[in-house]
């Protein structure tokens, strides 16, 4: 074995020995190297090396968002990006474009086909050389309808150990459960009935990680997606991938140690390929999937999506404050993926803890008011909790606490503008960008309340309101593509960029950017509420010596003893360098 890969091959052996204490550490390292098809000609990685840089944007998206009539959907989403977000969007996250049985996507049948009613593999490749893509490795569990899980009946090798099989008897009172159906499934099989483990829905069963096959199985999937042009993989649910009866069976140290060892094999295959986690659990929890800069290279900012919201309809930065003081920078070679909507609803457990249950209430009960559903957890003896809110972002900025009300445009800006600015990588879900509505038709049909945030555009019509501009679709996306073409001109913007939290009243969200070299400095000011707001300059300590101007309205600030004001939801971001 040459020098190379006898370096990643102990590796690897170090990471398999955590995992799997009583397997054959030799023998299974070989089929995970195998299994990415990694030889002696391997890459090498670079040490906390930076992917990303601020002129990084992410559109999040299925790939049948937008249809046009004979035309498969992947080849019309494809067209309309590179029609009116090529200049805006450098990457795009294809939600499961897989054929699947339910959960638009996330109950996986086939994981090496795609969809034949989306495109095929031809539509993914162009896609990627477009665009960076980012693609979804469902991790967790497949659909019950897979060609694996039919063998499992059929109690046929070795599919019938890749599921978890427990005697209904069991205690499982301890496992963190995030939906409110059983955690077991009855299965009729071959070998008699069986009760299989189920974290989300009966239709989606949890493959067995205990099982080594499983985890060679699924790097088989990930080496296939390298080669069609993936080079982000977000990592779905997996905060829930290994199980171990009589604990939570969440964020378990195997899982930890997986995710590791799914970055060591990936980064010797594509030095450039990037892991994101998707892990909709408590703030400090989800730090955790950093590791030390050796799990995910990048997490999702889930405690964002809830915090601003309820900034946005309370008018108060407290929480928000409190939040970012206690974010920790990311070391370099990570970072984190600022989002404010998604094709899910808006996590409200990323706030347990941050926000008190009135608050978290009183978010859900506003929320409801502009035609949100709330989906709920079971936390056993029949207590539920609010889980998500499921509405269009912008039906959720429509108005406050107070009710609905005209500053819904600005607040819809404001709250991008904030997730531009902040420390990370930011992500549009593409309904933000064309700032769609609630469908409510949609949501009542499909019986899912995620639906409501999920509207499939006809594409002639989408056209129509993006070339009207009275339109509030085309003013949306018009002054999200001025924020965001000044955003990625910006050093200090990097996602690694410096961040201090500034505090100049509950009403204002405010922070301090500079840029890697020192170079350049930003202090963003964002009004959340419906109120003018006042900040003196003699408080946030601008610096004599250089010219300080508002990058959006290029106004000059020569008097540092001045009192800039701001106008219900105005956004200021006052910086040195031109």
């Amino acid at each position: 074995m040459k020098i190379k890969l006898k370096a990643l091959h102990d590796k690897v052996s170090s990471h398999v020995s955590a995992i799997y204490p009583e397997a054959d550490v030799n023998r299974l390292t070989r089929q995970l190297l195998a299994a990415m098809d990694l030889q002696d000609d391997c890459k090498k990685p670079g040490v906390h090396k930076n992917h990303w840089n601020q002129q990084d944007v992410i559109a999040i998206t299925y790939g049948d968002t937008i249809e046009r009539e004979g035309e498969q959907p992947l080849q019309t989403l494809h067209q309309f990006f590179k029609q009116n977000f090529s200049d805006i969007i450098n990457s795009i996250h294809i939600l499961p474009f897989y054929p699947y049985s339910s959960d638009d996507g996330f109950s996986v049948i086939n994981y090496k086909q795609v969809n034949q009613k989306l495109g095929d593999w031809q539509d993914i490749e162009n896609i990627s050389r477009d665009f960076k893509l980012m693609a979804d490795l469902v991790i967790n569990h497949c659909s019950s309808r897979s060609e694996w899980f039919e063998q499992f009946k059929n109690n046929r090798s070795p599919e019938s150990d890749y599921f978890i099989n427990v005697d209904p008897s069991t205690d499982l009172s301890l496992v963190t459960r995030p939906r409110t159906n059983p955690l077991l499934r009855e299965v009729n099989t071959l070998d008699g009935v069986k009760h299989v483990w189920c974290t989300f829905s009966h239709d989606q069963i949890d493959l067995n990680f205990a099982n080594p096959k499983v985890l060679v199985l699924m790097v088989s999937v990930i080496e296939y997606y390298l080669g069609m042009g993936v080079s982000i993989f977000r990592l779905d649910a997996v905060a829930f991938l290994w199980k171990k009866i009589g604990t939570s069976c969440l964020n378990l140290p195997q899982t930890h140690e997986i995710i590791r060892l799914l970055r060591t094999l990936i980064e010797h295959k594509n030095p450039k390929a990037v892991i994101i986690t998707e892990t909709n659990i408590p703030n400090r929890e989800n730090l955790a999937y950093f590791g030390n800069a050796n799990e995910a290279h990048v997490i999702y900012n889930f405690a964002l999506p809830p915090l601003l919201l309820h900034g946005l309809i309370t008018g108060n930065s407290f929480y928000l404050n409190n939040w970012l003081m206690s974010m920790p920078p990311a070391q370099d070679g990570t970072t984190y993926l600022n989002f404010i909507a998604s094709h899910d609803g808006i996590g409200l457990r990323p706030v347990e803890g941050i926000l008190s249950d009135d608050e978290i209430n009183q978010v859900a009960d506003t929320m409801q008011q502009f035609g949100a559903r709330i989906s709920w957890r079971n936390l056993g003896d029949d207590e539920v909790r609010p889980y998500e809110i499921n509405v269009s972002l912008y039906d959720a900025l429509s108005g406050t606490v107070s009710g609905k009300d005209n500053w819904q445009f600005d607040r819809f800006i404001c709250a991008h503008t904030i997730m531009l600015s902040l420390e990370g990588i930011p992500a549009f879900y593409i309904h933000s960008l064309l700032a769609t509505e609630n469908d409510v038709q949609k949501m009542q049909r499909s019986g899912n309340n995620r639906a409501i945030n999920r509207h499939v555009w006809d594409f002639k019509e989408l056209s129509d309101v993006l070339h009207d501009e009275s339109s509030h679709h085309a003013k949306v996306l018009n002054r999200l593509k001025t924020i965001i073409k000044i955003r990625t001109g910006q050093a200090a913007f990097h996602p690694n960029a410096t961040q201090y939290t500034l505090h100049m009243g509950e009403g204002i969200f405010a922070y301090w950017r500079q840029s890697r070299s020192r170079e350049q400095s930003i202090f963003c000011f964002h009004n959340i509420t419906d109120q003018v707001q006042d900040i003196a300059l003699a408080g946030v300590n601008l610096v004599q010596t250089y010219q300080w101007y508002d990058l959006f309205s290029q106004q000059v600030y020569d008097d540092l003893q001045s009192t800039l004001q701001l106008q219900p939801y105005q956004c200021v971001w006052i910086s040195n360098k031109k």
